[in-house]
């Protein structure tokens, strides 16, 4: 069920920080300023809606994964075995997270109809280059669910690195995994058993 649930509102989360707008300081700004704008885009988009996974696709790699701290995600969801791995290991790892995630959620994205997204008074930096922009999921006929994005500040400006859904942690919820395949056959397990998803979800996609 929790799987199920990280699925359906990913996309979303992944959309709210596009980098449809000019560049901002202000993290609050960026995520909220370009949501009306995306959601208008999966409202009219007939190619996404009838299930265009490649667009879908498209869509996340060229004005989404550049807002994403892929790195420090996979370091997060590795856990502590992340600094017992090469840094041939880490850069594989990474590029190997990166793919199931735009994979995975392109597949939901063809899902949204009429979800909405409200969001909370603006967040402060704790220590002045981390942040929690909190909002929330509403869709008609269903309860209001939190959605809240980690964002740090670093020299290419703003990025994301984790996001909390239902109050639990998207990285956290991969960790557990990971961990199992780690347990059964070391960072080498992990990367393979992650090559081995990626590959059954490319041969599952539709044609475009």
């Amino acid at each position: 069920m929790l799987r199920r649930c990280i699925t359906w509102l990913l996309p979303i989360f992944f959309l709210a920080t596009a980098p449809v707008r000019a560049q901002t300081s202000d993290p609050d700004a960026l995520v909220k300023g370009v949501t009306e704008e995306v959601m208008t885009i999966l409202r009219e988009d007939k190619g996404i809606q009838s299930g265009n996974v490649q667009k879908a696709m498209s869509l996340i790699e060229t004005k989404v994964a550049p807002h994403f701290d892929f790195e420090r995600m996979t370091g997060l969801a590795v856990g502590r075995k992340w600094q017992e791995a090469s840094a041939e290991q880490r850069k594989a790892l990474t590029d190997e997270f990166r793919q199931l995630l735009v994979r995975t959620y392109a597949n939901s994205l063809t899902a949204y109809r009429d979800q909405t997204v409200a969001f909370k008074p603006p967040a402060k930096p704790a220590d002045g280059n981390e942040v929690t922009v909190r909002s929330q999921i509403n869709k008609p006929g269903a309860r209001p669910i939190p959605l809240d994005y980690s964002l740090s500040k670093g020299d290419a400006g703003w990025k994301v690195f984790d996001v909390t859904i239902a109050n639990v942690s998207l990285v956290t919820n991969y960790r557990s995994s990971f961990a199992n395949e780690i347990e059964k056959g070391g960072i080498e397990g992990l990367l393979k058993a992650m090559q081995e998803k990626n590959r059954k979800l490319d041969s599952s996609a539709p044609a475009a």
